[in-house]
């Protein structure tokens, strides 16, 4: 059964296995449980059986007129069960008092967000992949 919370606070990192698919560099489990803990907001898909988090959404934000989504993942062989589209609408009311709510996306997955009123505007980015991994080196640069 899926379940779904607003905490990361109990998580171990052994139940984020199988996440950041095709990323060249991916955080390990340990980063990718302090990167949960240190979001602005956190909403997680959980499967009892196994206990293990499926998917997940974050947000940045300074909790006065923004906020930034920048993950939002469903592991493959969960995907077409509408958990990111729960996982999409929950953060989005959770943040739906700002005034902004970006998220920069492939353009190829542009139509899922539009499904929650989000539209599409252009953006810049910066992408350091050597850092990708969010690991302790990479911080002291």
């Amino acid at each position: 059964m899926i379940t779904y919370s607003d905490s990361a606070v109990s998580l171990r990192a052994d139940q984020l296995i199988g996440f950041f698919v095709g990323w060249p560099n991916p955080p390990a489990h340990e980063v990718h449980l302090k990167l949960l803990r240190s979001s602005y907001a956190v909403v997680l898909a959980m499967d009892d059986d196994p206990d293990r988090v499926v998917g997940f959404i974050t947000a940045i934000s300074d909790g006065v007129l923004s906020a930034n989504i920048p993950l939002l993942e469903v592991l493959p062989e969960y995907q077409g069960r509408g958990i990111g589209s729960k996982l999409a609408r929950t953060m989005l009311q959770r943040l739906a008092y700002l005034y902004m709510i970006d998220i920069t996306c492939d353009p190829e997955l542009a139509p899922f967000y539009s499904r929650f009123g989000m539209r599409s505007y252009h953006s810049m980015i910066v992408r350091n992949f050597d850092r990708q991994n969010g690991s302790e080196h990479s911080e002291a640069r």
